[in-house]
């Protein structure tokens, strides 16, 4: 049994057979995706030490307990899952930590698919996350434990408050607390919470990112904006994390207007730091590949106005690489604007990371929209140290950008919003036009090689109110959803059998469901789409026929 037992919903714990995108699945609707299938595409269950203790967890939760075995002995800390919390919650347990992304499905992918599904709010994610919980109150009743919820998803309690009381959850806890977790846990188990520390309450943020405070016996915060823990008060992990997953550094800067990481202060850890996470993972839990988190890869270290620090990126993958064990690496998010920028910066870390027709690099990027006028408005940041109008329009900038990514075997997986504050259906077209020309262009031969995710701006009157329905997709807004769920079919017919894992019968499959999924998911949008006024031949073409500046210019380089 444990006094501190640390816990996440299956959606995060599980790897979903280690396939690109197939980590959002759980943000669809549980009526749209059966249950025989999601549990196929979820894999295999996570592998535990024989007294119940997950061999993988969440990096979350891996960093709180690397923080709590900072103060208390390993045997009062418990890390498992909902089969096994069974075997360590008792009458000493004081507190069960949960860490959370998406717990009642109104993130803003969950919710782009409740809309599209026709407003189904209940989501695998939510069921997830609910199965949960209700399990963990089960097995706290007659007892005195605390039940303690924190991570990225706490905010959705702060919009639908009263399912917050509905699931009997003591507290929620908002931001980061590497360096007064265990002052923090002592305080809530004596039932005092120091005012000098914290407070009760909780940050939002209003549309232009002015941030208020609202005061809730339930909610515990740092006391001011911007306490946040300094570098050398985080601690590095002790045990491996799912899917290999290791910081490289926290915080942005880049200051999109729809992102709250922006706000956060930038700490970028030491070479020392990151390679000590990896051998976590490889000496512990086999890992040959180590995922690098950031919210911007290409801004470790970086220089005035965002010019990446060239020296900085090539030493830190020399040192990933040279960890013992490691075969591959990836990083998880980064900018298009440096690889069309900086072509020899991405050459030479393919050349450390071993990039090739084998071992694609994935990477998540904000696309955001095709429109320049929108990338001006709500990202103007975003293309630095390149600017919009002097080194070639926005869409000049991603076209550049994807093709040498392609061409040294990287793979961006682009978000897409509709719904932004004055947008229009001239942008969307826009955003519909770059998705084809991207969809359709070529570099050595090879076609462009990138998924594309529509997500919808959901306001949050519409979240509380639970009305969410297709009425709230416009023409314009579902000529997006089509380009962007064409080109994914097209992406799956390609690559799903390459990318798939497992035995030949697995993969053959996986490549299968995946497959006639895209499928499924592009006619299901087209006809939706169809009913709601769009123009389906404009939208397979438009942009097509128009090219850009820089693609004439790169085809008589290459010619």
């Amino acid at each position: 049994m444990a006094k501190y037992v640390l816990v996440a919903d299956n959606s995060l714990i599980f790897t979903f057979r280690d396939f690109p995108l197939l980590d959002f699945l759980p943000s669809a609707p549980k009526a749209a995706v059966p249950g025989t299938i999601y549990k196929f595409l979820r894999g295999k269950y996570p592998k535990t030490f024989p007294d119940g203790q997950l061999l993988h967890a969440p990096y979350s939760i891996r960093k709180l307990e690397a923080t709590l075995l900072k103060k208390h002995p390993k045997e009062e800390i418990a890390v498992t899952d909902i089969a096994n919390a069974h075997r360590f919650i008792d009458h000493g347990t004081e507190i069960i930590g949960v860490s959370t992304m998406d717990p009642l499905g109104i993130g803003p992918l969950t919710m782009s698919y409740a809309a599209i599904f026709g407003g189904d709010f209940y989501a695998w994610v939510r069921a997830e996350w609910e199965s949960l919980i209700a399990q963990l109150n089960r097995l706290r009743q007659g007892k005195r434990a605390k039940l303690v919820v924190g991570g990225p998803g706490v905010w959705e309690f702060t919009i639908l408050r009263e399912d917050f009381e509905r699931l009997n959850i003591d507290y929620a806890v908002q931001g980061e607390t590497d360096d007064v977790l265990n002052e923090l846990f002592e305080q809530i188990i004596s039932g005092s919470i120091d005012k000098s520390m914290f407070k009760v309450g909780y940050n939002t943020f209003d549309a232009n990112f002015r941030m208020s405070e609202i005061h809730d016996e339930k909610f515990i915060a740092r006391t001011s904006y911007g306490a946040y823990p300094k570098l050398e008060q985080i601690s590095t992990i002790v045990h491996p994390s799912t899917k290999s997953m290791v910081e490289i550094m926290r915080g942005c800067g880049v200051g999109c207007d729809f992102c709250e990481v922006t706000l956060r202060p930038l700490r970028y850890y030491t070479l020392e730091m990151i390679k000590k996470e990896i051998e976590v993972n490889v000496n512990e839990g086999g890992a040959t590949k180590a995922w690098l988190h950031s919210d911007e890869f290409f801004g470790y270290r970086h220089g005035p106005f965002f010019v990446p620090n060239e020296e900085a990126l090539v030493d830190l993958m020399q040192a990933v690489m040279s960890v013992k064990g490691i075969e591959t690496s990836n990083p998880t998010h980064g900018r298009i604007s440096i690889p069309a920028g900086y072509p020899e910066l991405v050459k030479k870390l393919s050349g450390v990371m071993r990039t090739g027709p084998k071992n694609w690099v994935g990477i998540q990027t904000g696309l955001e929209t095709g429109s320049e006028e929108l990338a001006r408005k709500h990202m103007p940041a975003k293309t630095l140290p390149l600017k919009i109008g002097v080194d070639g329009s926005w869409q000049e900038i991603v076209w550049s950008g994807v093709q040498e990514l392609t061409r040294y075997y990287w793979r961006p997986a682009f978000t897409v919003q509709v719904g932004q504050e004055g947008e229009t259906d001239e942008d969307n077209w826009d955003t519909v036009a770059l998705i084809n020309r991207l969809s359709n262009s070529y570099v050595e031969g090879r076609p462009f090689e990138f998924t594309v995710t529509p997500m919808l701006n959901v306001p949050l009157g519409r979240i509380k109110g639970k009305q969410l329905n297709r009425s709230m997709l416009n023409p314009s807004m579902l000529a997006v959803y089509y380009a962007s769920y064409r080109h994914l079919a097209k992406m799956a017919t390609r690559n799903a059998g390459m990318e798939s894992k497992g035995n030949p019968a697995a993969k053959m499959a996986i490549s299968s469901v995946i497959n006639l999924g895209g499928y499924a998911m592009m006619k299901f949008i087209e006809g939706m789409a169809k009913k709601g006024g769009v123009d389906i031949e404009r939208a397979k073409v438009w942009g097509i026929g128009n090219k850009s500046r820089l693609e004439s210019i790169t085809e008589v380089m290459n010619a």
